[in-house]
Formats: C-alpha cells, structure tokens, sequence
C-alpha cells in the first residue's frame, strides 16, 4: 500500500481519528490538571492558613485598606493585560489576540489570599479559573497549537480550575462548556473539558484536601402542588443572583468613575469595609462564610443574612479587591433557601440545597452546570427539585451576569433575538441608549 492508500484508509474508519484525538488531549490534560490541580491544593490550603489567622486575630482587619493598597498596586504595576480577570478568558476565547500572561495566575491567587486574610468577602472560584486558564494556554505556544484547539485548551483550564477547587469534575466539565457562550454548550471539547476536570480534582485530592460537604436531610415528594413552589423558589433565586450581579458591576463603575487612580480604590473600599465589620460586631459576613453555608441547612438563619452577603460581597469586588464569586453565591443563595420556608412549605435543607446552587446559575448563566453540581453535592434525591430551581433561577435573572464578556448564543426569551452575539456589557450599553 501506498501512502495515499494508507491515508485514506485511516480516514474512511472514523474511529481511529478520534483514537488519536483523545491520546492527544489526554496528554495535553495530564499536564493541565496536575499543575491546576496542585496549585488549586496550595491555594485552599492557604486561603485556609488565611481564614484561621484572621478569626484568631481580629486586630488585623483595620489593616484592610493597607491590603488593598497592596493589591490595587500590585495590578497597577504589572497587572495591566490581566485586570480583566475571568472577563479576560472569555474574550481571548471569542477574539483571540494572544496568550495569556501567566502572571495572571501568580496575580490573582496572591490577591485573593490578601483578601480573605485581611478580611474582604470574596470567594475562590474566580481565582481557580484564572489560574487554569493561564495555566492552560501557556501549552498554546508549548505545542504551537492551531486557533480551533487554543479553544479547546483555555476550556480545559476553566473546568480544571473548577472542578478541583469544589471538588466537582462533573459540574467543572460542564461549566466550562457552558459558561463561554450563553444559551449554548460547546460539544466539541466535551473529552477534554472532563479530562482536565477529572485529573485536576484527582490530583487536588492527592495534596490531601478535602472539601466542605453539605447535606439534604429530607426531599418532598414530587408533585403538581410541590413542583409550583419550587418554580417560586426559583423566580426568587433568579432575581437574587441578578441582584448580585448588578450590585457588583455597580460598585465597580462606581469605584471607578470616582477614583482615578487603581490603587486607591480598595484603599478607600477597605476603610469602609473594616468600619462596616466593626460596627455590625461580627465577621460573618466576610471571607468565605462556609460555617454559615453549613448552618444553612440545619438551623433557622436570620432574614436579612443574604442581603448583607449581597453588600460585602458585591463591594469588596467592586472595590478591586480579588477572588471569586461563586462561594459567596453559594452562601447567598443557601441562606436566602433557609429563609423561604416562611412561606414555601417545603423542608428547610432542600431550599437550602435548591438556592445553593440555584442563585449560583442565575448570577453565572449556568443552569446545566448548576444542577449537576446540586447531585454532585447533595445527591441524585433532590435532582428535580434542583433542575427546577436553577432553569427557573436563570429565565429570571434575565440577560445579566457577573461576567460581563459572556456572549448571548441562545437569548432567554423570543423578544431578545436581536441581542444574538452582543456581550452582556454591550446589552446594557445598548439599553441605556434607547
């Protein structure tokens, strides 16, 4: 046989392409989720250190503003090309310019380490994904791969980054497909998106780091009557999480349209954060909020807990300080489910599961995602409750987003067809203007 010959015989059997494609992004994987995976595990460990300091040694919350200072300079100085953070990925993968400056990764986790140190509330995730991202496209240039699999590859990085940060390589697999384009789910990097979610939990876990877990004591009944109150739950899930959303971006614009200079505004934001912590008397409100989360699905909460999560959260990040947003979300939304069983007669745990993840997939675009990480999570008994909560969370949190380079694919509704291919930036710049 000839070399034409044996060509197109590899070809006419369309399995042994595909055989090579997955050796391909296997290797390529490997090397994304052990590095994401294993910086992932670093950075729990010290956002952990972190934590545990500044709830032993409360004094050092007056220093917040001198942390901000250190992280506004820090991107002033050599953070110009990555301040856009997650924005950033998402850019790069629609408009390709070039790589990713890998300083992003030692940027943000330093930054978001400070943070929570100095006690702003913020989450993890958002770190996580940068790094990945980072990570990722630096094999762009190692391997001199085409446009079509710099793609695929800055997909790898996002789910590795977080799948291995929550401790969930289904949902990490799917929110990186999903979160690029909203409406729409990116199939061709389905192998590599679980690849590089799979081995970068797989080799977080090798650090031996363990993720908070949370449990569902007790699911309803499907029926007519029950599935109507979670349709409910859900519209309010969805009105939070654009809530939050939109309360970033505002103090963001506001941060900014006020203070010329970068390194001043998490200044003059961590000033007011530490008075704000001191005047309430607790630092529930700050950091991660796990023990409160925890809480969520056991014992009666305060009413107004997730709004003030809502202010602290939202202003932190505004401020210019760092991290993610999801934890947070995941705070608010668990806290708000706690407080809906005034009037939905639905049991207390499963609300608190249903808005865990619920106000995560209004404020992300990320219904699919969200409700596997919601059986991930707490189990395939809550699965429908769940699948409710987060579908009906994002219809009504409507064409708004804590990313704001997220491009509409699928509008959510028939009368926003003409918003196809806008950024979610542009919508409201294009709203404000009518």
């Amino acid at each position: 046989m000839n070399k034409k010959q044996i060509q197109s015989f590899f070809t006419s059997i369309e399995q042994i392409p595909s055989l090579f494609y997955l050796i391909k992004w296997l290797f390529i994987c490997g090397f994304i989720g052990a590095i994401a995976g294993s910086i992932s595990a670093f950075f729990l460990i010290s956002l952990e250190w972190a934590t545990n300091w500044r709830e032993s040694h409360l004094w050092i919350i007056w220093f917040l503003p001198a942390g901000g200072f250190l992280i506004g300079l820090s991107y002033y100085l050599y953070g110009d090309s990555v301040v856009k953070g997650n924005n950033l990925l998402l850019e790069e993968f629609h408009s390709p310019k070039k790589i990713i400056p890998f300083r992003m990764a030692p940027l943000v986790l330093i930054g978001t380490v400070l943070t929570h140190f100095f006690g702003g509330s913020a989450g993890r995730e958002g770190t996580a994904v940068q790094v990945g991202g980072a990570v990722a496209d630096r094999f762009t240039k190692l391997f001199n791969l085409s446009k079509r699999d710099r793609k695929i590859v800055l997909i790898a990085g996002i789910s590795a980054g977080f799948a291995s940060v929550f401790g969930t390589p289904l949902a990490g697999g799917i929110f990186a497909l999903e979160v690029l384009v909203l409406g729409r789910i990116r199939l061709d990097a389905i192998i590599p998106s679980f690849m590089a979610a799979v081995l970068a939990d797989y080799f977080c876990r090798i650090w031996n780091v363990f993720h908070t877990h949370y449990h569902v004591k007790e699911v309803a009944n499907m029926n007519p009557e029950n599935m109507l109150w979670a349709l409910l739950a859900g519209i309010i899930f969805g009105l939070v999480g654009m809530l939050f959303s939109k309360s970033t971006h505002f103090w963001s614009r506001l941060f900014k349209e006020h203070i010329n200079y970068p390194p001043l505004r998490p200044v003059i934001g961590g000033t007011i954060l530490a008075l704000s912590i001191y005047l309430i008397g607790t630092t529930k409100y700050i950091g991660l909020g796990l023990p409160t989360i925890v809480d969520s699905f056991n014992i009666k909460l305060n009413s107004y807990d997730f709004l003030l999560k809502v202010l602290f959260t939202s202003f932190t990040l505004g401020a210019g300080f760092k991290g993610g947003e999801v934890t947070p979300l995941f705070f608010i939304g668990a806290t708000l489910g706690n407080v809906l069983i005034w009037f939905i007669p639905l049991p207390m745990s499963l609300l608190a599961g249903m808005g865990f993840v619920a106000v995560f997939a209004g404020a992300t675009n990320t219904p699919i995602a969200c409700t596997v990480m919601g059986i991930e999570l707490f189990g395939i008994e809550s699965g429908v409750f769940i699948a409710l909560a987060c579908s009906t969370a994002y219809l009504f949190s409507g064409h708004s987003g804590v990313y704001a380079s997220q491009v509409i694919g699928s509008p959510k509704h028939p009368l926003f067809t003409r918003e196809k291919g806008l950024q979610l930036s542009e919508i409201k710049n294009k709203r404000n203007k009518k």
